[in-house]
């Protein structure tokens, strides 16, 4: 195996390393959002909260270092914010 192909042995595992970070991630998140609606349900609080989810994508904005863009940024949190109601059945 050369240097090269070691390389690119290396950087595929860290790849898919971050890819199970990312995954993992998700799922704990998923745990918290449907912990948080059952104790809004018991309260009699909506599920959803656009303030919320616009002050999130705001801080989440001020603290990313990038290379992720802001627009990146914003289409990833969508895409969560969407997956995380789509699989929660957050469409209330």
């Amino acid at each position: 195996m050369t240097g090269t192909d070691e390389r690119f042995a290396e950087l595929r595992r860290l790849i898919e390393e971050s890819d199970r970070a990312v995954v993992e991630a998700v799922n704990v998140r998923l745990r918290l959002v449907e912990e948080l609606w059952r104790l809004k349900a018991e309260q009699g609080a909506a599920r959803l909260d656009p303030e919320r989810e616009r002050r999130l994508r705001e801080e989440l904005r001020a603290s990313n270092p990038g290379p992720l863009s802001n627009e990146g940024l914003d289409r990833l949190v969508g895409e969560l914010l969407e997956l995380t109601k789509r699989e929660l059945g957050g469409d209330v």
